[in-house]
């Protein structure tokens, strides 16, 4: 596969307003987002049926949003294959692997987890030569990964614990690390990031809807009762929300900025969890939360120090 020569350009360094607030909001709404696919389950939503109306939903509401802006996704080989590898990768198929693994390792784990890309997405972007090796950001990387091993033993410990289940789990961070690097290797040229996140989106309904049809798997939603329709409804306009902040904090902030959706999506995540879903705080969350804290901090710490 062919690399871009073109990746997306990065706010100058005076221009960091932006991306944090796209960080801060589009953490936000992801760590709401796992803990709604804890409620779907609780009401025995499948999770593929959950994951595929809301982002079917969140399609729509953004082809909409272009329509009205005369800016709809382009439509091409080139770039129906980003909009295919990046919802399998960043959409579909990780999403499909967290919102499944929900019910057996619970919501705040799964929180935490996502806090692992940014490392990831470091160790590839230093592998493909998308940045220079830095102490700093090397020591942050090793900080960070002690952190998730310490979370993952206190889970494994666990005299309840799923084995399967957190493995497959930690299957998810992995993707998404490889979906950020991708994404911004394969950026299109010319195109904005509101006309790709509605072509990612429908991307990723079409292949979820490919999944429905296999055996053992459904895409039916029980309407008996508002509540599973509510759900999906606050979950397709979360996620809308939350996939047009992802494309614009990638255009401005890189693929590693980017990976830091997942860590204010713990900071999220983990207390609503903990706070108003019930679940019992992780084994391990302080050593493992201030471990993963001083990862992220050298990371971007040795990120400002190579600003101009």
């Amino acid at each position: 596969m062919a690399l871009s020569s073109t990746p997306p350009t990065y706010a100058p360094k005076k221009s960091w307003l932006a991306p944090l607030l796209y960080l801060l909001s589009g953490g936000a709404l992801l760590g709401l987002s796992t803990n709604l696919a804890k409620l779907a389950g609780d009401i025995h939503l499948s999770a593929l049926a959950f994951l595929f109306w809301s982002i079917a939903g969140a399609a729509l509401i953004l082809v909409v949003i272009s329509a009205l802006r005369r800016n709809l996704p382009p439509v091409s080989i080139r770039n129906i294959e980003y909009y295919a590898v990046s919802a399998l990768l960043g959409v579909a198929g990780s999403n499909l692997i967290f919102f499944s693994a929900i019910p057996h390792v619970g919501a705040g784990f799964v929180a935490l987890i996502i806090t692992l890309p940014p490392l990831l997405t470091y160790a590839g972007a230093i592998t493909l030569k998308m940045e220079r090796f830095r102490v700093m950001r090397a020591a942050g990387i090793m900080s960070a990964l002690a952190g998730a091993v310490t979370l993952a033993f206190h889970k494994l410990s666990a005299p309840d614990a799923d084995y399967l289940w957190i493995l497959i789990a930690l299957i998810g961070p992995v993707l998404l690390a490889i979906g950020n690097l991708y994404r911004t290797l394969r950026w299109p040229e010319g195109v904005s990031s509101d006309a790709l996140a509605p072509g990612m989106l429908i991307a990723a309904a079409v292949i979820l809807l490919s999944v429905g049809f296999l055996p053992g798997f459904s895409l039916s939603v029980q309407t008996d009762r508002p509540l599973p329709t509510m759900l999906i409804i606050l979950q397709a306009m979360i996620f809308a929300g939350q996939f047009l902040l992802l494309f614009l904090l990638q255009k401005s902030g890189g693929p590693v900025l980017l990976s830091l959706l997942g860590s204010v999506g713990a900071v999220v995540g983990v207390p609503v969890a903990i706070l108003l879903q019930g679940e019992t705080a992780p084994e391990g969350l302080l050593l493992g939360t201030l471990l993963i804290g001083a990862g992220i901090a050298l990371l971007n710490i040795g990120k400002a120090k190579q600003l101009p």
